[in-house]
């Protein structure tokens, strides 16, 4: 890879933009598409995304913005997938172009619900892609904070070293620090894992449960999430690290927390309908439940959090008596 590799970001969401923003910070030029025509026509006018991370500046001059995703995985050699797990597929439907030899690093922190892999087996699995040319950004990061400039960690997962260091330098500046790690599995998983957590945080807030509860919570939770990334990608790795650790933190306990958000609505007696309707944005714990939930049964993880989640998401038990439960089965 060399300074004449080029990078693309496809979405259009507060992620996909605060992406955007740290590319722009070391790119001339970044390749963007969405698939919104009025909002790409506010940008190159207003120089923001008017519907996502509005505070953030994203320059039309230093963008090659389209609505046309073919036109971007044709032009550009890394291509960064910011877009909500649930419209991945969808999104995908419409390529006419190949992926063959693209890099494709995934944003995306959840699970792909036709499949049930997580983005970048998907990646492989139905398209492909050598493991070598996938690589994960992931956290401990919230969008909000890059467009605020505060001091933020990306870890950049991938198998080959040098895609990963070439990522890593595309994106960190003043106000944003980078890692790598080659456990691209391992940091995918936890990124989905975590929002399950972090709707479990949401869910025992709404309930009126208070910060006592909730650190006996995230402490079982980074556990919970140890042995099962364990049983799906057994490897040396330090659950402790940011990636892991530090990723589960800031999305249970944030304001930004979109997931928190849904399970506080949840706790406080909204149907999951309702909650949806009311957010803005896709919470990825949703989808990633489920799938979840599939996964243990498949290979036997002992998911007490998980479990009770989704049997509030998906069996419509009631919060109250679920999370009674399982205040017995945390230590």
């Amino acid at each position: 890879m060399d300074e004449h590799t080029n990078i693309a970001v496809i979405g259009g969401g507060s992620w996909a933009t605060a992406i955007v923003k740290m590319l722009q910070e070391n790119l001339e030029t970044v390749g963007w598409y969405m698939r919104n025509e009025s909002i790409i026509a506010h940008i190159i006018e207003n120089d923001h995304n008017p519907k996502y991370l509005s505070s953030a500046d994203v320059y039309a001059n230093k963008l090659d913005l389209t609505g046309d995703i073919n036109k971007i995985v044709t032009n550009y050699d890394v291509l960064i997938f910011a877009i909500p797990s649930a419209f991945l597929t969808s999104e995908l439907d419409k390529l006419t172009t190949s992926l063959e030899n693209k890099i494709v690093f995934s944003a995306i922190k959840g699970i792909v619900p036709e499949t049930g892999l997580i983005v970048g087996e998907h990646f492989n699995q139905q398209y492909n892609i050598p493991i070598e040319n996938i690589g994960v950004i992931t956290g401990p990061c919230h969008a909000e904070e890059v467009a605020m400039e505060r001091l933020s960690y990306l870890t950049i997962a991938c198998q080959d070293e040098e895609k990963a260091k070439f990522i890593s330098k595309s994106l960190e500046s003043w106000y944003i620090k980078t890692k790598i790690s080659d456990d691209i599995i391992g940091t995918e998983y936890a990124a989905m894992l975590k929002n399950i957590y972090a709707v479990a945080a949401g869910i025992a807030h709404g309930l009126g449960y208070g910060d006592n509860f909730q650190s006996v919570l995230m402490s079982n939770a980074i556990r919970e999430m140890k042995k099962f990334i364990k049983k799906v990608h057994k490897m040396k790795r330090n659950i402790n690290n940011s990636a892991y650790l530090g990723d589960l933190l800031v999305t249970g306990y944030s304001v930004f927390s979109r997931n928190r958000q849904f399970g506080n609505m949840i706790g406080k007696g909204y149907t999951v309908k309702s909650a949806q309707m009311e957010m803005s944005m896709i919470a990825e714990g949703y989808y990633a439940t489920k799938s979840a939930f599939k996964l243990k049964e498949k290979n036997g993880a002992n998911t007490p959090i998980i479990n009770a989640v989704y049997n509030v998401l998906y069996n419509h038990k009631d919060p109250k008596k679920e999370f009674k439960k399982l205040t017995h089965k945390l230590n």
